[in-house]
């Protein structure tokens, strides 16, 4: 059954963690089961789909009103599959972890050989040509997400002292290679729209399997969830009295870099949206906009405009959060106003924001006299940089919510 399961993985019929017991797992089964059958074997698919329950990996859904019903059934025939079960899903790791090609061979290898395989067999198909093999990619996984949840929860650690101790669980990486596979580790996690380690700048050409090894590591670790979601929901603590205002711009904007395809399959049901909840994060909104709102006072005095910076106008609360800016200011070498919009986040300069379609509009609208300042690294040594005019000039738009009409 499990033969057959990562068979229909490997063909894309099978996308979603929903297990049916249908024409497409039965065929599927009977091929395998052809593979192996000895002269005393029966093609009976709904036997293991009934067992395997007792694995702790393959879980039964009932259907509406059919769980004690589910949970009392004995063995018998297809049909009491089709009465009692909706669907089965596997474990959510295991789920991510047969998206690769390598787990599956290995897996198959196993079961095939009765879990004879020997070492170098196993190092054999974990391997991905001269790249990383699985099991390196667990550690440096296992190793970074250790260091992003010190870095999450304010406690100090030092990156070079994780790479030494990295180095043992390797085949012979050097700390340079490791440094550049934690930047590849950022920027999954980047397109995934989650929090990474500040000092890693992401490097988006990596391994494919590195974004499988990473989904599977989110799924079979629920307190990576919980530390995600509360480190987005957190009250930020305000920053504004210790700030060096004469270094807080930055003049390199991210790059625009070419958008990773995405899986047919939906990801992790479990996996959250950080960038979403830092963007309903209400009070993380507010001090960035007054973070940006002193940083504009401090420009145009610095630039001989103490009159301007005077009248610069924090618009959205004074007027409401709906005119596609945050704030009203001034730029003194043209001698117009500046409307400004803010995006704050406690991560990296890399992190995706969202943005309305009234903002957006706005700023396409009013694009000669629109910025947006992107406030970065809140927690730590806040910084912002600028873009100046429409923000898709800049950036990828993805919708991520509808307006849904009784029409």
């Amino acid at each position: 059954m499990l033969l057959a399961v990562m068979a229909l993985i490997e063909k894309g019929e099978l996308q979603e963690n929903r297990i049916y017991f249908d024409a497409t797992l039965t065929e599927a089964f009977t091929r395998q089961f052809d593979k192996l059958k000895t002269s005393t074997d029966r093609n009976n698919p709904h036997w293991p789909y009934l067992h395997l329950r007792s694995s702790g990996i393959w879980h039964h859904h009932p259907k509406p009103g059919q769980r004690e019903n589910c949970a009392k059934m004995a063995l018998s025939g297809p049909g009491a599959i089709h009465k009692h079960i909706a669907f089965v899903t596997l474990d959510d790791e295991l789920f991510e972890l047969l998206q690769s090609s390598f787990v599956r061979e290995l897996l198959k290898a196993a079961l095939e050989k009765n879990f004879t395989i020997d070492a170098s067999s196993r190092k054999s198909i974990l391997r991905e040509g001269d790249g990383w093999d699985w099991l390196e990619r667990e550690a440096v996984v296992q190793d970074y997400f250790a260091m992003l949840n010190k870095e999450l929860r304010s406690e100090p650690y030092t990156k070079a002292a994780h790479r030494r101790l990295l180095q043992s669980k390797l085949d012979n990486r050097s700390e340079g290679a490791i440094e550049f596979k934690h930047q590849n580790i950022s920027a999954v996690l980047v397109e995934l729209g989650l929090p990474y380690i500040l000092g890693y700048k992401p490097a988006f050409n990596y391994q494919k399997s590195l974004k499988t090894t990473i989904l599977a590591h989110l799924a079979g670790n629920q307190t990576e969830i919980d530390i995600l979601n509360q480190s987005a929901e957190a009250e930020p603590n305000s920053n504004t009295n210790i700030i060096d205002w004469g270094s807080v711009l930055d003049h390199d904007i991210p790059e625009k870099v070419r958008a990773a395809a995405e899986q047919a399959r939906p990801y992790l049901a479990c996996k959250p949206n950080y960038a979403a909840k830092e963007a309903n994060n209400r009070r993380l909104g507010e001090q960035g906009e007054e973070f940006a709102l002193q940083f504009e006072q401090y420009r145009l005095t610095k630039l001989g405009r103490p009159d301007l910076a005077k009248k610069v106008e924090w618009t959205s609360r004074e007027q409401g959060d709906g005119l596609g800016f945050d704030i009203l200011s001034f730029d003194p070498v043209e001698n117009k106003e500046l409307y400004v919009e803010v995006k704050t986040t406690s991560s990296g300069k890399y992190q995706p924001f969202y943005i309305s379609d009234r903002e957006l509009t706005f700023s396409q609208e009013m694009a000669a006299s629109y910025k947006l300042y992107r406030v970065y690294e809140w927690r730590m040594k806040p910084r912002l940089f600028i873009l100046s005019g429409a923000v898709d000039d800049y950036v990828s738009l993805r919708a991520r919510s509808y307006e849904a009409r009784f029409s």
